[in-house]
This record gives C-alpha cells, sequence and structure tokens, in this order.
C-alpha cells in the first residue's frame, strides 16, 4: 500500500521525480528540505515500516499549499519509485555515538545488495545517490551490485563536510560564507581532510588572510583545529541528539537539483574513480560535475604532497574495508 496525496500528479513529473529510500530521521529531512526548495517536481518516500512512512508522507502533504512541490506520494511497496529521476538511498542501520562509519560497512552492504537491484527494477533510468554511511564504501557496493556505469553512481560525500568547513572559516574570519572557497576531500570520515593549499577568502589565500589590525587570523595550529573539528562534527551532533539530519537534508536537496537542473555545480563528490592520482577503484570524494546522467567530470585538482599523500591514505582506508567485504 502507499500514499498518494493527488489524484493526478503533473503531467511531467516522470521527468523529475526524486524518491528518497528510508523515512527516519535523514531521509524524513531531505524529503523535507527538497519539498520547500522544490528541488523536483515529485517526491516519493519509501520504507519498509508501512506506518512511518504514511504518516511521514502525510505530513509533508499537509503543508504542500505552501512549497513549490505539491505532489508528494509513499509507503512501504517499491512501486512508489517507478520513474524516479534521482533516488537518494538512506537506508540502513544508524551510527551510534562512538561508532565509526567503517564499522557499519558489513551490516549496510548487505542491506544495499538486496536493495539497489528491487530499486532498479522500478527506475532503471535513475541517478543513484548514497546518503547511507559509510558511503563511500557503499557507493563502490552500489555500483558493482547495479553494474551500472559508475557515472550514475554517486555519493553526496564531503559536500556537507565542506560546508561545515566554511562554516568554521566564515566564522573565524568576520566573513560571509560565500566568500569562502576551501573544500574537504578524501573519505568521508575519520581520513577526510582540507584542501588548505588552494583554500581562499574573496581569492586571498587563507593563510594570508588578515584581521584589521594586520595580523594573520589562521595560523598552522588553527586550521588543524578546524580541520579536526570538521572531521568530528558528526560525532558531537549524533552525542547530543542521535543523528545529524537537517544540514544532510539541505545538501542533497541541493544536489537532486545540480542534477535534476543540469546545473553544471561543481562539488566535492564521491564515486568510483579510475586512475585520479594514483587511486583507482574506490570511491572519493574529488571536485566533481554533476548532470542529469549523475557525474559528467571529475577534475584534477591542484593539491601539494602532503594532501596527495592524505588523498592516498584516504584510499587506503576505503580499500581496506572493500577487501574485508569482498569487493
Amino acid at each position: 500500500m502507499h500514499v498518494n496525496t493527488n489524484d493526478v500528479g503533473p503531467a511531467n513529473m516522470a521527468h523529475s521525480k526524486l524518491s528518497v529510500i528510508g523515512a527516519g530521521s535523514v531521509g524524513s529531512s531531505i524529503a523535507y528540505a527538497s519539498l520547500i526548495r522544490g528541488s523536483a517536481r515529485q517526491i516519493a518516500l519509501y520504507d519498509i515500516d508501512q506506518t512511518r512512512v504514511e504518516a511521514e508522507v502525510r505530513d509533508l502533504a499537509h503543508g504542500t499549499q505552501f512549497t513549490p512541490t505539491e505532489w508528494v506520494m509513499g509507503g512501504s511497496d517499491m512501486s512508489v519509485l517507478k520513474d524516479s529521476s534521482v533516488i537518494v538511498i538512506t537506508a540502513g542501520a544508524r551510527q551510534k555515538p562512538g561508532q565509526s562509519r567503517m564499522e557499519l560497512a558489513a551490516q549496510n552492504a548487505g542491506i544495499m545488495a538486496k536493495l539497489v537491484p528491487q530499486m532498479l527494477e522500478q527506475a532503471p533510468d535513475a541517478v543513484l545517490v548514497m546518503v547511507t554511511n559509510p558511503c563511500d564504501v557503499l557507493t563502490v557496493v552500489a555500483q558493482q551490485v547495479s553494474g551500472l556505469p559508475v557515472g550514475r553512481v554517486l555519493s553526496t560525500g564531503t559536500l556537507l563536510d565542506t560546508s561545515r568547513l566554511r562554516w568554521a572559516i566564515a566564522r573565524r574570519a568576520g566573513v560571509s560564507l560565500s566568500n569562502v572557497h576551501a573544500a574537504m576531500m578524501g573519505e568521508h570520515g575519520d581520513t577526510e581532510f582540507a584542501l588548505w593549499s588552494s583554500a581562499t577568502i574573496a581569492q586571498i589565500p587563507i593563510r594570508d588572510w588578515t584581521n584589521p589590525d594586520g595580523e594573520r587570523v589562521f595560523s598552522e595550529q588553527s586550521l588543524a583545529q578546524i580541520a579536526y573539528d570538521t572531521v568530528h562534527a558528526a560525532y558531537s551532533i549524533i552525542e547530543g541528539k542521535g543523528a545529524t539530519n537537517y544540514a544532510i537534508g539541505l545538501a542533497a536537496a541541493r544536489l537532486v537539483e545540480a542534477i535534476l537542473g543540469d546545473q553544471h555545480k561543481i562539488w566535492p563528490l564521491s564515486s568510483v574513480l579510475t586512475d585520479y592520482l594514483g587511486v583507482s577503484n574506490v570511491a572519493l570524494s574529488v571536485p566533481t560535475m554533476v548532470g542529469p546522467n549523475g557525474v559528467q567530470r571529475v577534475f584534477d585538482f591542484p593539491m601539494d604532497a602532503h594532501e596527495i599523500s592524505l588523498l592516498h591514505r584516504s584510499a587506503a582506508a576505503i580499500r581496506s574495508s572493500l577487501d574485508s567485504l569482498g569487493y
């Protein structure tokens, strides 16, 4: 059984349909953010918990008078995914306080191996966006299980981590976040790293940024602390409220818009790489342009020797987890 909020959907909904797998705090937040932003003409929410998903859909639908998107549906039957343009996957075991993302790998890989083929039966042309952690490992799993081209399977990766990083820099520098250009790269997890060698504020290298008295704002120690806080931000939030959901909801909604709108946006996103600075057959976040078919292009990016070594460290961490899972 599934819930429809209208008898007739928009005529072109098959060309702009977002489906979200998982009606927990993350999936529901992605659906909500996408609804209020108008990320897709139609939004579908799927979960095996029929009571929960139908309640979430009704709650979302009751606010559609005030949103750009008016067509919301959902249920516990995979048919709600039919003809999806993009499927965002949040289903899986939740990360527990003190638990690393990699410790989730075996359990959630098994879930993906079962889910992905079923999803593609309903939406064979969809772009798959992985949010379930560890998202880099599961991106490889989903791509191999599905047999899809590598560009059709990606994850939000360090997109949210980059937003966290820029927020922290903007606060310390006392500038608008839009003036901050910096990125987190690699694994979405403990081995991710900030690209300080190319980070700028309004085109000024971050290490050269000064306060009104001419004093440099960012020391090597403060940069290291910002990076550390960014890497560990999720853990502190999970400890305080049980999950991170609002910011990833916004990040995923914005990514969906870029894919469906063919906006040629370039963000740090994770997909299976081939000979990227010597890295192959693992998924890591690097500068990536997205479009209606998923990943359009992966960009080489200036990195110093230390940053390249950190990228290889991230790749080794992902490869170790994949080897343990048999992928």
